[in-house]
């Protein structure tokens, strides 16, 4: 008799599974996204926060690679965004389309993509999701700091190693893009750029150790931040 009713449980519990599958969230990025060996990332802090404190099951997948622009990632849109049929798509580009490489023989003379490029990919991202009933969220890409290695790479013009925040120089244009695209869409933006802006500069330099990589205290406030976007827009990830 404790048999069947065991049997019976693990039956149920399948059959729940199989009709409660959990809503999937794709983090779609670059380095600032992408695993990082020493760290447990924001797409990852963000599926525990959601499975801990709600009560849909979520699963966050991890979309994305280091060195990517906007250009690199429309080109696998389909294959590791679309093909899962996410129910939520959080997309953070710009550092990477914003660059200029002026280390290069000659230096580089442009972004790597260009402003109006980066405009275009990042309303087909929105709408090519959208067209699958996946919901969206626009993060702005944090802020860079000065480090002596990116200096010696990058401190050329039109950067300023000078000023402070002369190695974002070209990323704010990128900043306000996305800003625009936001409002413009309707698109709920996680303005990550303007939560560092508010922070003291020793507090900046802190987060972002190497200059470019937000450290595990810059992920934790990333994931928290996201939790309460999504928190404040139930619907987007209702089964």
């Amino acid at each position: 008799m404790r048999f069947l009713t065991l049997l019976l449980f693990l039956i149920g519990l399948t059959a729940q599974g199989r009709s409660n599958p959990p809503v999937r969230i794709v983090a779609f990025g670059d380095s600032t996204t992408a695993p990082r060996a020493s760290l447990t990332v924001y797409p990852t802090l963000l599926e525990r926060d959601l499975n801990a404190r709600g009560s849909v099951p979520c699963q966050v997948i991890n979309a994305g690679v280091p060195g990517n622009t906007t250009a690199m990632a429309r080109k696998r849109l389909e294959s590791d965004v679309l093909a899962v049929r996410p129910k939520l798509v959080i997309i953070q580009f710009g550092i990477n389309d914003s660059a200029f490489d002026v280390w290069k023989s000659p230096p580089a003379t442009a972004p790597r993509v260009p402003i109006e490029e980066y405009r275009k990919n990042l309303r087909h991202f929105v709408e090519a999701s959208r067209k699958t009933g996946a919901a969206v969220i626009l993060m702005t890409p944090n802020p860079l700091r000065w480090t002596p290695a990116l200096k010696k790479m990058y401190g050329k013009p039109p950067y300023d190693p000078s000023r402070p925040d002369g190695f974002n120089l070209t990323l704010v244009a990128y900043i306000d893009a996305m800003r625009a695209l936001a409002q413009e869409m309707n698109v709920p933006l996680l303005d990550v750029a303007k939560v560092y802006a508010a922070l003291p500069p020793e507090s900046v330099d802190a987060l972002l150790p190497d200059g470019m990589h937000p450290n595990q205290r810059g992920h934790d406030m990333v994931a928290q931040l996201l939790a309460d976007v999504i928190r404040a827009h139930p619907g987007m990830i209702a089964p």
